[in-house]
């Protein structure tokens, strides 16, 4: 029982050490030359572009599901007029973050290991390697810095989307006034609010790129590897995903 407790330790000691290590290097790669700026537009069109749609359904039916619960809850207390201000903040802080990187890291975490990782079983890393090429500055690092600058600006157009989701149920289903609840969304209006899920939503897209860059570099030879290497990168860029939607949540708490 101890030595198997052990082992398991160890290996975990010996998987954070390489994971760290991985990251520190697609880092420092990111602001050292040379900076292959066609894949770096490859991976922001792929990211951002191709996102859209599932991100944009993900947020409209966030926002909706979120009015209609909060309409439940305020007619309890008497307090229906607060559902506007909830929607707005619920989105902008937690949900249109959170939803959207998660819908990302499903799409594209799986793909970037299961890319790099083809390529780590056809040999093509090494190829790269041979030819003097880093494959850290040539597969990672456009990888980092796209998920990074791309996923704000999905997170700002799913606030959009969801709060207008909230919107068209409280207006359409719930009978409020259009105009009243415009007014009291643009009264709890607070850039802070919007800014902080933005700062969440560039440290999610450092999560989906580094645990799927990782897991495709690192992956088991043959197609159960690559298999394996995939499924990994979506649940440790999910739960990375989860854990800093907790601690930036933390930090920004009361701001």
């Amino acid at each position: 029982m101890i030595a198997t407790l052990g082992r398991y330790t160890l290996a975990s000691l010996r998987e954070i050490g390489r994971i760290s290590v991985f990251i520190t290097k697609g880092v420092r790669c990111c602001f050292t030359p040379p900076f292959y700026f066609r894949e770096i537009l490859r991976h922001i069109i792929s990211i951002g572009f191709y996102s859209l749609p599932i991100v944009g359904l993900t947020a409209i039916f966030a926002g909706m599901a979120l009015a209609l619960q909060m309409h439940v809850g305020f007619t309890r207390f008497n307090a229906e007029g607060a559902i506007a201000s909830v929607v707005l903040i619920g989105i902008t802080r937690e949900l249109g973050p959170v939803f959207a990187g998660l819908m990302v890291a499903g799409r594209m975490s799986s793909s970037m290991a299961a890319e790099i990782g083809s390529m780590r079983v056809s040999e093509q890393i090494d190829a790269l390697m041979t030819m003097s090429v880093d494959p850290y500055k040539f597969l990672v690092a456009p990888r980092i810095i796209s998920s990074v600058l791309t996923m704000p600006f999905l997170v700002l157009i799913a606030d959009i989307i969801g709060v207008m989701g909230g919107f068209l149920v409280a207006t359409t289903l719930l009978d409020y006034s259009t105009g009243s609840y415009i007014t009291q969304t643009a009264n709890n209006f607070e850039l802070w609010d919007v800014l902080s899920g933005l700062f969440k939503a560039a440290a999610f897209g450092f999560s989906i790129a580094g645990f799927g860059c990782y897991h495709g570099f690192f992956s088991d030879l043959g197609a159960r590897g690559v298999g394996r290497a995939t499924t990994s990168a979506v649940v440790s860029s999910c739960i990375g995903i989860l854990a800093l939607n907790y601690l930036l949540t933390a930090l920004f708490f009361g701001a």
